[in-house]
């Protein structure tokens, strides 16, 4: 009932003057038939499953950076993709990523200590930094500090998205240290399944993922960070069968996509995308979009984002490409970190003077891993790099790592839309009947709850970061 109560104190259910009784609350409203010391394994899973389910889902991926960065495109109902939102549309990331997740990891860890099974502390403090990375990442400053210890702060202060990221950095050099395969195994592991050797490569990855992300600001930690990595030596994600994911079932466990594609049908693929794969003849096209249902001169076509809705559905429904069917599969993945993705890093934090190598070689060697990720033939990938638009541009890393990362993060909505505002590649023109000003997205607003429920610390943060609206960059966008 503990984490039940914090959870309705999360998403505004509940007002600030239940604050001085929340003792009594908990300690009165416990449910005789549920347990109150839930098993780390359940928890777990559960965190890994709601985690996913939003970061994939609806309101953040589809209603918002699958048409930010323009993967995909709207038909109908148009005003999300012409940057239309209230103060409750991106509520769900904030609400889940607090109350079902950092909570449910929280209580992981504090089991972890109390009965000496560090395997599933580290595995909760990467799980816990990749939901706050998402957090920051898209909204800027947030709770970090207070909100991990919610029964003393409930109405946490925010904290700078600088102070956050090397907070997290500081998590996952702590979750390395626990991370033990040869230590007790863990259960309720639906990513690597109690392969802790995995496990502590996904924790470097994302130490290198949020490295890269505070470069352009912080250039010397973020050396150290990969410095440390090294003298770790646990490595990264080394192959695509390395990739850290969510792998769902058939219904009612199917991937968010697909479970929406069950029912509706107001969804396109970007025209932005879909050209630039016809340009660079990339043999992903088939993979990422769907053929027209009526055939068409060029069997993939993509729609304008940002269209009113007269316009976008006089396109057509039969004559325009949704996205392809392995993102509408039900067991399609949830891919929250590849080794694609780990290779562009590499191969940027080389072109940075980060790290020692050859940034063209890991460049091409992550395009490749991209290609094979979805059953491409070598053939096709050998055409593919050896073509001349593909080739690494030593004088402007920013350009080729940005384009191709972009066309490999396509699904992952949430980190395309962070690494195209980082790298300011590829260079987007705003939604067509945009509501912007001819401006883009560049951040999550905050939940209208915060203003009504957490006012004083929500005011702090506007104060410190900026407006509260769509068009104010984030720290670590450096323009």
């Amino acid at each position: 009932m503990k984490i039940k109560y914090i959870f309705i104190l999360l998403s505004g259910a509940i007002s600030l003057s239940l604050a001085s009784c929340k003792k009594e609350l908990v300690d009165i409203n416990q449910n005789p038939n549920a347990t109150q010391n839930p098993q780390p394994d359940y928890l777990l899973t559960a965190a890994i499953k709601n985690t996913a389910d939003t970061y994939w889902g609806t309101a953040n991926n589809m209603d918002a950076s699958l048409l930010f960065v323009q993967y995909w495109a709207k038909i109908q109902y148009t005003d999300p993709d012409r940057y239309i939102y209230t103060n409750g549309s991106f509520q769900d990331l904030w609400t889940i990523g607090y109350s079902k997740g950092i909570v449910n990891l929280n209580k992981i860890i504090a089991l972890a200590d109390a009965q000496a099974t560090p395997n599933y502390k580290g595995v909760a403090l990467v799980l816990r930094s990749w939901v706050f990375t998402l957090l920051t990442d898209q909204y800027g400053d947030i709770p970090y500090k207070q909100s991990i210890n919610i029964d003393e702060f409930l109405t946490p202060a925010y904290d700078a998205q600088k102070d956050v990221y090397f907070a997290l950095l500081d998590d996952l050099k702590a979750a390395q240290a626990s991370l033990d395969p040869s230590g007790k195994a863990i259960l309720g592991d639906v990513i690597y399944g109690n392969n802790i050797t995995s496990w502590k490569k996904f924790a470097n990855s994302l130490r290198l993922r949020i490295a890269l992300r505070i470069a352009d600001r912080e250039p010397d930690k973020a050396k150290q960070v990969l410095a440390d990595i090294q003298a770790e030596g646990s490595g990264y994600i080394s192959s695509n069968g390395e990739i850290a994911q969510v792998l769902y079932d058939a219904s009612p466990n199917q991937n968010p996509i697909s479970n929406l594609f069950d029912t509706r049908d107001d969804y396109r693929i970007s025209k932005t995308i879909v050209d630039k794969l016809f340009e660079l003849k990339d043999p992903r096209l088939p993979v990422y979009a769907s053929p027209t249902k009526d055939p068409t001169p060029k069997t993939y076509v993509g729609i304008p984002n940002g269209l009113l809705v007269g316009d976008a559905s006089s396109l057509g429904f039969t004559k325009t490409s949704k996205p392809g069917t392995y993102f509408l599969a039900p067991k399609a993945p949830a891919v929250i970190i590849s080794y694609a993705e780990v290779l562009f890093d590499q191969a940027e934090a080389v072109a940075r003077g980060f790290i020692a190598g050859n940034a063209a070689a890991l460049y091409t060697q992550a395009i490749q891993a991209s290609l094979k990720q979805y059953g491409i033939t070598d053939t096709d990938i050998s055409t593919y790099v050896n073509s001349a638009a593909v080739q690494y541009d030593a004088s402007n890393f920013k350009k080729s790592i940005g384009n191709q990362k972009w066309i490999a993060l396509f699904g992952q909505g949430l980190e395309a839309f962070a690494e195209w505002r980082r790298l300011d590649y590829p260079q987007l023109q705003p939604a067509v009947a945009g509501a912007l000003n001819e401006k883009m997205p560049v951040r999550f607003i905050y939940p209208g709850t915060e203003q009504s429920l957490n006012g004083t610390s929500y005011k702090a943060a506007v104060a410190h970061q900026g407006a509260d609206v769509l068009t104010t960059r984030l720290w670590f966008d450096v323009n």
